[in-house]
């Protein structure tokens, strides 16, 4: 796909206007994009997304709970060199053999420009955006073990993750263009669902969506179901050749949806679910 330098969304990606303005806005700015919203909503997906519409490759960091800053940058490969040593490997004479490149040192190198996902960055300890402060406002960081400093050649486009799981820093947030992705509406989710199942009918489309939204309004869910899950839900409605009777109801308080393990992850969710409607029938 040629290149763009700006990001218009995409046929299988439903980007709202305000999302589409974030992209463009970071990609002027040559800041760091830090998308937050429900996990489901899209935020991994949106940076595939811009890397395919802008012709860019994707870099993806999937940060855990033990990543720390510097394996973005590189690590240094100690017990290997002293194993080999121990074996008289030549290969010891040269620490470059030992140095193992990160995801930001292969943006920063990289021929022509990239986009850098950082995935879930409120997974890791709450040091782990400051320590990548410098390095993403100058776009360079120093090897000490070879003693080179690493400065990027082109300056990626930064995509950072984040499902509010702890607040991140205020150094931090002042360097990144801020967007959060509300929880679509049912006529995005309309969309969003037609670009997976552009054969669904109508009728059946509807009444999925009525019975979706009514399971996340009910009050004290400990997990909302979110889009990837009623994709989920969807798919299976399909693959089971579930009747639409079976999603209708006069009042959908009194209806658990078929194959409802799809939507509600957990058992506190599915006993609160049947204890509403069991009292909503008791009081018909």
């Amino acid at each position: 796909m040629p290149s763009q330098t700006r990001f218009e969304g995409s046929k299988s990606y439903v980007a709202t206007d305000d999302l589409k303005l974030a992209v463009n806005a970071a990609l002027t700015l040559q800041r760091p994009l830090l998308i937050k919203g429900e996990p489901g909503t899209g935020k991994t997906m949106l940076a595939e997304e811009v890397a395919a519409a802008l012709g860019r490759p994707l870099l993806q960091w999937h940060i855990k709970s033990t990543t720390k800053a510097q394996q973005g940058l590189y690590e240094y490969d100690a017990v290997s060199r002293l194993r080999d040593s121990q074996l008289g490997d030549a290969r010891v004479k040269d620490i470059h053999n030992y140095i193992v490149k990160g995801v930001l040192w292969e943006a920063f190198t990289a021929e022509e420009p990239v986009v850098v996902l950082i995935d879930e960055i409120d997974k890791a300890d709450i040091e782990f955006p400051n320590d990548l402060l410098r390095e993403i406002d100058r776009m360079e960081f120093y090897v000490y073990e070879t003693r080179e400093m690493i400065r990027a050649v082109h300056r990626p486009l930064v995509i950072i993750t984040s499902n509010n799981e702890k607040e991140l820093p205020d150094a931090f947030l002042r360097r990144c263009f801020f967007h959060y992705i509300k929880f679509p509406d049912p006529e995005t989710m309309q969309r969003i669902v037609d670009v997976h199942f552009p054969d669904l009918k109508r009728d059946l489309l509807t009444q999925a969506l009525h019975s979706f939204y009514e399971v996340r309004d009910v009050p004290g869910l400990k997990k909302k179901p979110s889009t990837s899950e009623l994709i989920d839900w969807l798919k299976l409605l399909l693959a089971e050749d579930i009747p639409l009777e079976a999603l209708r109801s006069q009042d959908a308080k009194t209806l658990i949806p078929p194959l409802h393990g799809a939507l509600l992850k957990n058992e506190q969710d599915v006993h609160l679910f049947e204890r509403i409607i069991a009292m909503s029938r008791n009081h018909r």
